[in-house]
């Protein structure tokens, strides 16, 4: 789930951190970077329990109805609808995903009952559920289509959620795009009849990336004075002392991975460095990160610096 950029990021955010904290330590940002790729993870749970959630709310809302003999045609047959969607009951009915929710110290959505009343409201009368409730018989791929359009213009969206996951962890707002996209991945292509189709990616299947995350980290902590003389010079019209501190970390990140992981490529250490600026950078400070980085990258290649072999020579 994981890619190589939301490892780099992860660095980055490690060497700021480590950077703001004057009296940390080098293995505890270590661990701090192994925490936030398992809260990665755990963010991707997190949603899943969310969907399942708002399919138990929309069921105890409809024994209240039946219970009550409630007289709300409407009400209960989108109620109704809801519940027997058939990717909301294979979530519901998947026993790894129940076990892996009660393994795990998250969010108890069932407490966050007016978000899940107010999202349930937003849901049940977008146009997306309106055309799938006039549906009288929808198929399988009525549902997955549905619930697919559903998160990606509802959940995946909410002001709320969004909120809730920055107040609860350093790390998810940074996270929840590539986890949405991911999830919403998974959700068009569930196999109800599969329980396997449903996967829990774990950070182990990343152990090469997370290792490089690590070693990555560890270079730029321990070399930072060497990694501070490599901008000396380099940034015309700018004292070292006057630029942005996260432009700095975006900086020295990648000189630590052009000069000391010679299987990487430095048009690939570069490509991935510009587009983390412009995500993190005020245009400004992008225009310049991405001059700053160019001419490090010429520099050294003219002073035979790079050493690059293997895979790194592409």
């Amino acid at each position: 789930m994981l890619t190589r950029r939301h490892i780099r990021i992860k660095v980055m955010q490690s060497v700021y951190s480590f950077q703001l904290g004057q009296q940390n330590k080098l293995d505890q940002e270590v661990l701090f970077f192994k925490e936030s790729v398992e809260q990665t993870f755990n963010l991707y749970l997190l949603l899943l329990g969310l969907l399942k959630s708002l399919h138990a709310y929309a069921e105890e809302q409809l024994v209240i109805i039946q219970k009550n003999k409630i007289q709300n045609e409407a009400q209960f047959l989108t109620l109704q609808k809801f519940t027997q969607n058939r990717v909301l009951v294979f979530l519901k009915e998947h026993e790894v995903l129940g076990k892996q929710l009660n393994n795990k110290k998250l969010a108890k959505w069932d407490l966050e009952f007016k978000f899940l009343k107010d999202l349930f409201v937003t849901l049940s009368s977008s146009q997306v559920f309106q055309s799938y409730l006039a549906l009288e018989k929808p198929t399988i791929e009525d549902d997955l289509k549905c619930t697919a359009k559903l998160f990606k213009n509802h959940v995946a969206t909410s002001n709320y959620l969004y909120d809730y996951i920055e107040d609860n962890c350093l790390t998810w707002a940074d996270d929840l795009p590539m986890v949405n996209t991911f999830l919403l991945k998974m959700l068009k292509h569930i196999d109800v009849d599969s329980p396997q189709s449903l996967t829990f990616p774990r950070p182990s299947e990343n152990q090469e990336d997370t290792d490089f995350g690590i070693q990555l980290l560890e270079k730029v902590i321990a070399n930072d004075e060497k990694l501070q003389e490599e901008l000396l010079g380099k940034t015309p019209n700018w004292d070292a002392e006057r630029i942005a501190q996260l432009d700095s970390v975006i900086l020295k990140v990648a000189i630590a991975e052009l000069l000391y992981f010679p299987m990487i490529p430095s048009k690939v250490t570069l490509n991935e460095y510009l587009e983390i600026a412009k995500d993190y950078s005020t245009p400004k400070s992008n225009n310049f990160v991405n001059g700053v980085l160019d001419k490090l990258v010429k520099d050294f290649d003219k002073e035979n610096r790079l050493n690059k072999t293997g895979r790194g020579l592409l």
